[in-house]
């Protein structure tokens, strides 16, 4: 293999050039392909049964997308001028392609101002504040106290409100999700037929094609939303918020990231480049080694039509990172043998500097491979998606920098020779040096660092507030602010109650009471409105009902007592409206005759929402609040659940919880599994590596033990600072292993080939400090340097991710300088000393 490398790059560098240019040219093809995701689903469990149920209650239930617009005007909120406002706001934001319609306060049925006979209610002729009728006052108090509008429609404070902007149902995205699911599911059960793979192949495509033009669509809506209300805060402060909002803001994000990352990383290679090299050469060819691995990895990423999300778009950042590491580890190593032979041949020197680099640098590059590879267990999509990127895209990053920098070097006049970095030289040596003097304390301190990491690591926890993930400034943190503080809550739970079909209710038996006690009084045709059919009982006979109205009512005024929750929507709020409607009470009778005479706009909010009577079930949606900071979304779902079934009675099998909030909660629970499974794939890897790479178990032990520390290291820190682990910082510690062992193997595989020069180890580790460690200074500082420019991130976790890998590559720095070494002389893995044998240098 290596022949075939040498005989291409080395015997035909120019041809090498021409294939690389026509690479460059193709992959500037298909840059145009290159999409982006940030779509609800990005934030799910890949494969999560929960998903496929909240579709399927969403569908069942009509359930759509939508916008909200919280409007604080800063007069009163029921004048002339501010109602006038909010109408014309109202008539322009429903001329916007996708709206299906616009709800505002002067849209909803006030039933109070003044109280509404409810023979009007029943058919539906109930007044809005568009109507003169209506008394401001009264309906003031109505919005602010009513169990239907308050904290949904209208603040406690009666100073704010919400528009919200329902989206229309797209059929076209549904039937393709359903067709894409099916065959999922049937392929979860059985192998697919060629048929059939073809057929979800076809359909995947088409879903992809689709959901990506949905959201260019949503896109361009919000931006349209935000046009339209920015022509209202003269008069008003506005938010907006919504899934499709924040999903189209975090595409924003992305799109920034990327140029920021691009930017930052450009001029951060040329300030490195020029502050380690000092020579022009030693900047153009790293610079065109990261700049044409990047463009490949791009036009590879859209021609196979793989979406970037919030995660995965610092793969640029990363890629630019690692690629140039192994540019680095290959210049050191010329610019060595450079001055250590000044007269030999280019040809000489650089395939000298190739085959002397390439191994270390195939099993660096596997190492990191490893660690990104192990992502694809976590279960989190853009987790995956992140890992199987940089995975391809590191193995590319390899090829390219051994073909790109020989052929620049063969085709370009040999660079001068240089001084060779005496400074950093001599700081690396003075690392060997506290090794030597200090070995034994870095033992010590080791040990210790490592209890406080088991401590930290037990205090680690996956709770934390998705409005944390962005800047303060932003519009989705501000919105979302405003919507917990004064409109309820932001993150949705549903929770589906199964009714008891096989037991007739109280309802039941009273309606046939009256069905006989008057069928000879009565008409046929009336009896007939009663009818309870051939099995006894109505479809929705557990709920609609006294018994079951009360039961949900008492569920309903539970739920909107807990601390973490905003506002409760439910049949109940239907009971209370109708009791306040007849204060003597409502019976049975009643009931069934609101159930069936019920129509109109009252019905469709408080009625349809709630009840599938075909099913026999009920449901009760609530919002919680995200910005608490006492949130713990797993322990009030499992207190919810357990409450449902203690308190009220209702089997556990008939309860059912669904909604955003169980989604994410199980994205979050898996975190620790998906720390454990990545961090068990890279150690297993690892390992396996070096024993091939070093044909030592006792070595491969040895040399894996400071970057466990470091990884150890970092989440320990997360853990004792707080930090929750979160869709980014569950990639550190396998990061940090699979990037932080470079240096290890560098250094170990530098080891053995001195070792058997001298056969001292402390002599041994003084000259590799001097020579290897040089280029591990070098690289180790790129890529702490390189993984702090994610500060410039509009995304948290983003943040967080840079920072604390940087403080992980340098711990793993300081373990392969002080820990490393000391080991390797303390335990002596390669035999005992012995005296200084005629051994050539490897070639």
């Amino acid at each position: 293999m290596f022949e075939v490398y040498r005989r291409l790059v080395f015997g035909r560098p120019w041809l090498t050039l021409l294939i690389l240019m026509a690479l460059c040219a193709l992959a500037a093809t298909q840059l145009g392909k290159l999409h982006l995701d940030a779509s609800a689903d990005t934030l799910v469990l890949e494969g999560d049964d929960a998903l496929k149920f909240y579709r399927e209650v969403s569908k069942r239930y009509e359930s759509e997308d939508f916008l909200i617009v919280t409007y604080e005007p800063a007069g009163p909120l029921l004048a002339d001028a501010t109602l006038a406002d909010i109408d014309s706001l109202r008539a322009r934001l429903s001329k916007l392609d996708g709206v299906a319609s616009v709800v505002t306060l002067l849209d909803v049925p006030m039933l109070f101002s003044p109280p509404v006979p409810s023979t009007d209610i029943l058919a539906g002729n109930v007044p809005t504040l568009r109507d003169a009728e209506v008394d401001r006052e009264l309906a003031l108090k109505e919005l602010v106290t009513s169990p239907i509008y308050r904290n949904l429609l209208v603040s406690p404070s009666g100073k704010v409100t919400a528009i919200q902007i329902n989206l229309m149902r797209d059929e076209g995205y549904h039937r393709l999700l359903r067709a894409r699911d099916r065959l999922r599911a049937v392929r979860l059960q059985r192998a697919l037929s060629d048929v059939e793979l073809a057929e979800l192949d076809a359909v995947s495509k088409a879903f992809a094609t689709y959901a990506e033009q949905m959201a260019q669509r949503q896109q361009v809506l919000v931006a349209d939303v935000r046009a339209i209300i920015d022509d209202y805060r003269d008069n008003a402060t506005l938010f907006l918020g919504g899934v499709p909002m924040i999903a189209a803001d975090m595409i924003a994000f992305v799109k920034s990231d990327l140029v920021v990352f691009g930017t930052g990383m450009l001029l951060f290679i040329v300030l490195l480049l020029a502050i380690i090299f000092r020579r022009l050469i030693w900047i153009l060819l790293p610079l065109a080694t990261c700049g044409v691995t990047l463009l490949v990895v791009m036009g590879l990423f859209g021609f196979l039509d793989w979406k970037l999300t919030v995660i995965s778009s610092n793969f640029v950042a990363l890629l630019l990172i690692i690629t140039l590491s192994i540019t680095i580890h290959l210049v050191v190593r010329y610019r060595e043998l450079a001055s250590a032979e000044p007269d030999a041949q280019q040809y000489q020197l650089v395939y000298t500097t190739a085959r002397s680099m390439i191994k270390p640098c195939i099993y660096t590059t596997l190492t990191t491979v490893a660690a990104f590879a192990s992502f694809v267990v976590s279960g989190i999509r853009p987790v995956i998606d992140f890992g199987l990127m940089m995975t391809v895209g590191v193995m590319i990053a390899l090829a390219l920098t051994f073909v790109i920098l020989p052929v620049g070097l063969l085709l370009m006049p040999r660079p001068a020779p240089v001084p060779t970095g005496v400074g950093v030289v001599a700081l690396t040596v003075r690392f060997a040096g506290l090794v030597e003097r200090f070995g034994n304390w870095i033992l010590v301190a080791a040990l210790a660092l490592s209890g406080l990491a088991i401590w930290g690591i037990s205090q680690l926890e996956v709770e934390n507030r998705f409005i944390d993930y962005f800047h303060p400034d932003t519009e989705i943190y501000r919105g979302m602010e405003v919507i917990d503080a004064e409109l309820g809550g932001t993150i949705p739970l549903e929770i589906l109650l199964d009714g008891k079909r096989d037991e007739p209710s109280a309802a039941v038996s009273e309606a046939d009471d009256f069905e006989d006690d008057f069928s000879d009084d009565f008409s046929d045709d009336f009896a007939d409105d009663f009818d309870t059919g051939a099995g006894g009982a109505t479809p929705a006979d557990s709920w609609f009902n006294r018994a079951g109205l009360a039961r949900i009512e008492a569920i309903h005024d539970y739920l909107e007592a807990m601390p973490e929750t905003g506002k409760v929507l439910s049949l109940g709020t239907l009971y209370k409206v109708l009791r306040d409607i007849n204060p003597d009470g409502v019976d049975d009778i009643q009931l069934a005759l609101v159930q069936r005479s019920l129509t109109g706009q009252v019905k469709e909010v408080l009625m349809d929402p709630y009840l599938d009577a075909a099913l026999d079930e009920t449901r009760i949606t609530l919002r919680v609040k995200e910005t608490s900071r006492d949130l713990h979304r797993d322990e009030l779902l499992h207190q919810i659940r357990s409450d449902l079934t203690a308190r009220f009675g209702i089997e556990p099998e008939r309860v059912h919880l669904t909604g955003m909030l169980v989604l994410y909660n199980n994205m979050l629970q898996s975190l620790y599994r998906s720390q454990i499974l990545t961090m068990g794939f890279v150690f297993v890897a690892i390992m396996v590596m070096f024993g091939l790479l070093f044909r030592s178990i006792s070595l491969a032990l040895i040399a894996i033990l400071p970057n466990l520390l470091a990884a150890g290291a970092v989440l320990g820190g997360m853990g004792l600072a707080g930090i929750p682990l979160d869709i980014m910082t569950v990639t550190i510690a396998a990061i940090t292993v699979g990037i932080g062992v470079d240096d290890t193997i560098h250094y170990v595989h530098r080891f053995k080939r001195e070792f058997p020069l001298s056969g001292n180890y402390l002599d041994t580790m003084y000259r590799c400090h001097g020579s290897i460690g040089k280029a591990m200074y070098y690289t180790s500082i790129t890529i702490i340097c390189g993984f702090s420019i994610l500060v410039l991130s509009n995304f948290t976790p983003s943040i967080y991710f840079g920072v604390l890998t940087a403080v992980a590559m340098l711990a793993a720095l300081m373990g392969a300088l002080l820990l490393l070494p000391q080991l390797i002389v303390a335990f002596k893995p390669l035999g005992p000393e012995h005296e200084p044998q005629a051994v050539g240098r490897e070639s």
